[in-house]
């Protein structure tokens, strides 16, 4: 499966901004991981589109064995830098390295709706154990707070046909054979931080932005700056409340 242009340019020009500006995982994801998943000391998990590394984090929380497969390479090299308990390898979804039934579970964060076809998932399927659990999840923009949704409204004439979560098309491969129906959860999580990082970097981190001619991108860069300055509960705060619910979904592969 080839790269969709907006991942492989986006995400290889601004790692940096996507490592700096992606939120983490509220600590609900932990206990996720272990009830709904199964993972804890003595299982293996692939972190399958792991990107730079930013849901390795919360997966070490578990006590895991993990390991990391990352198409893109200055991502993979943000990630290995800041990982080096991490078995980091260049693969796709549809090419995973690694050898039939060898792992308890797979965690695509942030990721899936980059690779949803029925061809990876029965990749997904080969390299997981009988029983083994597929895990999706998802920071999502709460957009019932007026500010955010006004970010969407100035980044998404640029989407073009860049695979988005929102879009929900990942779902068009469920329900899948040889898999459990799928099983959701939603929590509500916030990331604090400087508006610059939280923001600006976060938004400008979008494959679909990040790809953007530099005029353009700095021309978004822009706009948010001044939308933050409008926007009573953001101008002049060194720190700030980016609200989020987290949606995370859970499947077993069936014998």
């Amino acid at each position: 499966m080839a790269l969709h242009h907006a991942a492989a340019d986006g995400f290889s020009a601004h790692a940096d901004a996507y490592a700096r500006g992606r939120p983490e995982y509220p600590p609900r994801a932990v206990a996720w991981l272990r009830d709904d998943l199964g993972l804890i000391a003595g299982k293996t998990v692939l972190d399958l589109g792991s990107g730079t590394g930013k849901f390795l984090k919360t997966l070490r929380a578990t006590g895991a064995r993990m390991i990391a497969v990352e198409p893109v390479a200055a991502m993979r090299a943000q990630l290995i830098a800041e990982n080096s308990d991490v078995e980091a390898l260049e693969g796709t979804a549809d090419a995973i390295p690694l050898p039939d039934e060898s792992v308890d579970a797979i965690v695509c964060a942030q990721a899936f709706h980059w690779f949803a076809t029925s061809r990876a998932l029965v990749e997904i399927r080969r390299v997981l154990k009988p029983g083994g659990a597929l895990g999706l999840i998802w920071n999502v923009r709460d957009e019932r707070v007026d500010w955010v949704r006004a970010i969407t409204d100035i980044i998404t004439p640029y989407e073009g046909d860049a695979p988005r979560y929102h879009t929900g098309k990942w779902r068009s491969v469920f329900p899948a054979e040889g898999f459990t129906a799928l099983q959701e959860r939603r929590f509500p999580w916030v990331h604090s931080g400087a508006p610059e990082r939280v923001i600006v970097d976060r938004t400008c981190s979008s494959s679909f932005i990040a790809a953007l001619p530099a005029d353009e991108l700095q021309s978004v860069a822009a706009r948010l700056r001044t939308l933050v300055a409008a926007t009573p509960a953001l101008a002049g705060r060194a720190s700030v409340d980016y609200p989020y619910v987290t949606e995370a979904f859970a499947a077993r592969k069936q014998a």
